[in-house]
């Protein structure tokens, strides 16, 4: 049976374009079944393998006039709750790399199936399906993480240009051919005082990266190329929570923004005497420079409620507007210098090199502490982490006039034990 389950593992990795089955097949190797996976665990994450490769194949070798009876039923016992339970302990097997070449088969096979279904309706409209966005959360001893996966084409779209870019096959196939893996981390102490007890939690790390779904060959031959692809533009985060009655307040450490302006005055004095006539000729100019000191990045917490908010967004670095929720003006679009052309490789990137971004604790290691009543000590308490993460396109390289935010939303329970 264990050697049946490796064979499903290593056939779902085989389908995906980015995989090393030298690497591929040297980790699956070292899988093992650990002793604390049940016998009922093992056969459900078995039922999982099997159902994931039936669902592949279903995708790319089932007739077409068998193929979508079959990816609905197989879809719908992919996405109970049982099977995302079988998920999670599945991907606890498989360890980090294979997870990510998991996810990247899986959603690639997603991914050439929705755009199977707009070619064949003719509409660029996001075909929504119950397997588009993957995500989990852990829990353990001073750690909440939750970890997600989903296909660019999945995602909501939530503003696009008015651009003909429906005609334009081999750029939607570069924006289209890429996945979101993000993972979100925080740290939490529990701090007992004399009469109340502080829950605080500190960002640890935030991540989010675009990564492709297929090799560079096929990118440049069918596609633009990969340096075509959406960016982070928002991050939203809010974490509540669930039983509010032994809490009795919620606090942030970070103020709102007070920038730091800039002013100097010149002031230049000119004179003159013009004989025979004695006159002053005097003149007087006054000028004034107002600059200001702004980040790519701008970082708010808030608290609605006793929900803590936390809130990164993009700004354009000429006019200072949120990338999110505006688009470039033509002449920007047009104008090999403006901050989005290029922007993998300048020195002034928001993004990492490969087009990501990191929020990490050195800069935004700002705590949210909750003060809980002595009456929770000895139980366990779930907070709920909502997320909403928005990712926008505007032009890099390749010439045209299409830009586009797509959004995506997960949610997650992590729990707390109070002692």
């Amino acid at each position: 049976m264990l050697s049946l389950f490796l064979n499903f593992i290593e056939d779902v990795l085989h389908y995906g374009s980015n995989n090393n089955n030298y690497n591929n097949n040297n980790s699956i190797k070292f899988l093992r079944v650990l002793d604390h996976h049940s016998m009922t665990n093992v056969i459900e994450t078995f039922n999982l393998a099997f159902l994931t490769l039936l669902f592949l194949i279903c995708i790319y070798e089932a007739p077409s006039d068998l193929r979508r009876g079959c990816l609905d039923t197989i879809k719908n016992h992919l996405a109970n709750c049982q099977s995302r339970k079988a998920t999670k302990l599945l991907m606890n097997m498989l360890g980090s790399n294979l997870e990510e070449q998991w996810m990247r088969s899986v959603n690639l096979a997603v991914t050439n199936w929705i755009a199977e279904l707009q070619a064949s309706r003719r509409t660029g409209a996001a075909i929504r399906t119950p397997s588009s966005l993957f995500s989990y959360a852990v829990s353990t001893f001073g750690l909440w993480k939750v970890q997600l996966y989903c296909p660019l084409i999945a995602m909501n779209v939530e503003s696009s240009s008015s651009s003909s870019s429906s005609d334009d096959q081999r750029l939607q196939f570069s924006l289209n051919y890429h996945q979101l893996e993000g993972v979100v981390q925080f740290n939490y102490k529990v701090v007992p005082q004399e009469s109340w007890i502080g829950v605080m939690v500190n960002i640890d790390n935030i991540r989010c990266d675009i990564i492709k779904l297929v090799n560079e060959t096929l990118m440049s031959e069918r596609g633009v190329g990969s340096a075509e692809k959406h960016f982070p533009s928002r991050i939203s985060l809010q974490l509540t929570p669930t039983l509010q009655t032994n809490v009795l307040s919620v606090s942030v450490n970070k103020s709102s923004e007070n920038p730091v302006r800039e002013i100097g005055l010149e002031k230049t004095i000119e004179a003159s005497f013009d004989p025979p006539n004695t006159y002053l000729g005097l003149k007087v100019s006054a000028g004034e420079t107002v600059t200001m000191s702004l980040k790519p990045w701008k970082f708010e917490e808030s608290v609605h409620g006793y929900s803590a908010n936390l809130n990164w967004y993009l700004h354009d670095s000429v006019d200072g507007r949120e990338v999110f929720s505006s688009r470039p003006s033509k002449f920007a679009l047009m104008n090999p210098k403006a901050w989005f052309k290029h922007r993998y490789s300048s020195a002034y990137r928001p993004f990492t090199r490969q087009g990501g971004v990191v929020f990490a604790g050195d800069e935004y290691g700002e705590s949210v502490v909750w003060k809980v009543g002595k009456a929770a000590v000895g139980r366990t308490m779930e907070w709920e982490i909502r997320g909403w993460i928005w990712l926008t396109y505007w032009p890099n390289k390749y010439r045209t006039c299409h830009t586009e935010t797509r959004r995506l939303e997960f949610r997650e329970i992590l729990n707390l034990m109070i002692s």
